[in-house]
């Protein structure tokens, strides 16, 4: 059984999958076929392209368009004296990679069976997600950028960063064409209060930001701050472009929302707070009781 946290994110062997898992430019996730080969338990290509030629037919059997899940993609790889050939791979959707999971050899390969259930509950979640209410997409977007820019922040001390608030800073020069003081002014809200200020589309760009720099960090294996706060501004410039490009709202001019606090705290007197952390999988940590003491404490 896949081993889960108390947010539905994957542990232990599943959590490969996350490791290996892209995003493209538009922020759509996928994985790449060859990456995900071992991680099933496949150890010849010849094998895994059978699995993958039986996920085919049962996409065509649902009444799915082969080609808008699994995408041909042609790599070159090294053969030994400096020769280089193509060979095939594809570019996975979730759907792709939960019909391989189900068609592959569950019997006599763990790992099959750790993916099958992986991939259903991340099909799960994104299903649940879509039904989501603004507020609760929020909620939810909201609670994942305080994961991933923690992620972002431990990279970014492995690449050298000393000087956070300046690496910080470069990723919102970026993407928003001004240092975060001023786009706090632009927006007439306080100091530090953007992120729980911001709507899901404004967030949404930021986790996008945060995610991809990180990748970038660890991918290009940058080992000094000035790189890692080029990177950052780069990535949040690409993001800020890709909003133009699609003829998106630019996050500056997003109007600021009621503070994420404000809005827990309504759920909570509505007595509905509970219900929507669960819908969105999310479980808030358990609060310790603290141990009785007769000290008096100094602090009231």
């Amino acid at each position: 059984m896949v081993s889960m946290n108390r947010n539905m994110e994957p542990m232990g062997p599943a959590k490969g999958f996350e490791e290996v898992k892209r995003l493209s430019k538009s922020g759509v996730e996928y994985w790449q076929a060859r990456e995900i080969m071992s991680l099933l338990g496949y150890d010849t290509w010849r094998s895994f392209e059978e699995v993958i030629k039986k996920a085919k037919r049962a996409c065509m059997t649902s009444g799915q368009a082969i080609e808008n899940h699994f995408v041909g993609l042609g790599k070159m790889v090294k053969i030994g004296s400096n020769a280089t050939r193509t060979v095939v791979d594809y570019k996975l959707d979730r759907y792709a990679c939960y019909l391989i999971a189900q068609n592959g050899d569950s019997v006599k390969k763990e790992q099959i069976a750790l993916a099958q259930t992986y991939f259903a509950i991340q099909t799960r979640k994104q299903e649940i997600f879509q039904s989501l209410a603004s507020t609760e997409k929020r909620l939810l977007i909201r609670k994942e950028m305080i994961d991933q820019n923690k992620r972002l922040f431990s990279t970014a001390k492995k690449a050298g960063v000393e000087h956070f608030g300046l690496f910080n800073d470069a990723g919102y020069r970026g993407l928003y064409g001004m240092p975060l003081s001023d786009v706090e002014k632009r927006k007439r809200i306080k100091k530090g209060e953007l992120l729980d200020r911001a709507g899901s589309t404004e967030l949404a760009a930021n986790l996008f930001r945060v995610t991809q720099t990180e990748e970038k960090l660890r991918k290009d294996s940058v080992s000094d701050q000035s790189t890692a706060v080029k990177t950052h501004f780069m990535v949040g410039g690409k993001v800020r472009q890709t909003i133009k490009d699609i003829g998106g709202e630019l996050p500056e001019n997003l109007q600021p929302e009621k503070h994420i606090r404000l809005v827990e705290k309504e759920l909570k007197a509505l007595g509905t707070y509970d219900d929507t952390m669960q819908r969105i999988g999310y479980t808030p940590p358990l609060s310790k009781k603290p141990k009785k003491t007769n000290k008096k404490s100094k602090f009231k």
